[in-house]
């Protein structure tokens, strides 16, 4: 079944990964219409496939022809067309970053819920191939996890940009993490530095406890740190002694992550690496994994819990930097 699609807003990431993803897959999927507030952009990726453009989000989802919506960018709508997409009854592909309140993500939990229709959360680390892999690893080879040290980093946003980044990148991290360890933390404790020329952060540090019944330390435990604290006049440095993405101390080895597709990993036997280009790139990754979800009755919200959890460990994360105290975390179902 090859799916008809509505794109809203143009992200950062439609040349390096949504626009290669959609030609590899034309025989999944056909790109009918484009919403995007520049509208000479709205034309240019409308153009690349013959679709039509669309002023507002809503004339497109109404088009009956439609039959999943990318939102691709949410700077200018917000969670807005999530909404929308659950009154026209539209699958809706995430790869936004929303950044919602705890009531304002069980709301829209509950809405999407209650329309019934397949959402997905674009969590690019979790089906990258690195990532897959060492899912397979641990099963197998290393054993259970202990520790993980989870790093990005990226230039610097321009002097009153326009928002959190870091927020924005830990809600990935804290989901990619949850899925390595396959469990949600008990506790947290997070620190932050407030950039003096954008008034954000520019950097956040988190240590999420999986230790059982809130056993501090005794389980494992993840530490994430991400910044964009490194300015565009020396955006060279980031790649000089770069730390790997993840890195990942287990019961019988160590694993480090560089994604999307390199393992390298230790055990009793030695040194091994392991590059997988040979695997689907991640973008075709998740748009197959949307197509599967859209058709299935059992993958239809499968990640819209797992984005409603990440939303919440990052807000408790920020309580936790306001206030400096551990936080216990909640996480209602």
């Amino acid at each position: 079944m090859k799916l008809r699609l509505g794109i809203i807003g143009v992200g950062a990431a439609w040349e390096s990964r949504h626009l290669p993803a959609l030609r590899a897959l034309s025989d999944r999927f056909e790109v009918c219409a484009v919403c995007d507030p520049v509208q000479h952009r709205a034309v240019q990726t409308a153009k690349a496939f013959g679709a039509s453009v669309y002023d507002g989000f809503r004339a497109l989802m109404d088009r009956e022809d439609i039959d999943a919506v990318l939102l691709l960018s949410a700077h200018f709508y917000g969670a807005t067309p999530i909404f929308a997409a659950c009154e026209y009854g539209k699958a809706m592909y995430c790869a936004a970053a929303l950044e919602l309140q705890d009531d304002q993500a069980a709301i829209l939990r509950e809405r999407v819920q209650e329309a019934g229709i397949a959402f997905m959360a674009e969590f690019a680390c979790r089906l990258s191939p690195a990532t897959l892999r060492l899912k397979e690893l641990l099963a197998t080879r290393l054993g259970a996890p202990q520790l993980l040290f989870c790093n990005r980093r990226r230039s610097s946003p321009a002097k009153n940009g326009n928002g959190d980044h870091c927020a924005r990148d830990l809600v990935e991290l804290v989901d990619w993490c949850r899925y390595v360890v396959d469990a949600d933390p008990t506790s947290l404790l997070a620190t932050s530095h407030l950039s003096p020329t954008t008034a954000f952060n520019d950097y956040f540090a988190v240590s999420l406890d999986f230790s059982p019944n809130g056993e501090v330390g005794a389980g494992p435990v993840a530490i994430i740190g991400c910044g964009n604290y490194v300015a565009e006049a020396f955006e060279e440095s980031l790649s000089y002694r770069r730390p790997a993405d993840l890195k990942v101390v287990c019961e019988r080895g160590i694993a480090f992550i560089d994604l999307p597709s390199t393992v390298a990993w230790f055990d009793g036997a030695g040194q091994h690496l392991e590059k997988l280009e040979h695997d689907r790139n991640v973008g075709e990754q998740l748009l197959l994994h949307f197509h599967r979800a859209v058709q299935s009755l059992v993958l239809k919200t499968s990640s819209l819990q797992d984005a409603h959890r990440a939303i919440t460990i990052t807000n408790q994360a920020k309580t936790s930097c306001r206030t400096g105290q551990r936080i216990f975390c909640k996480l209602n179902d």
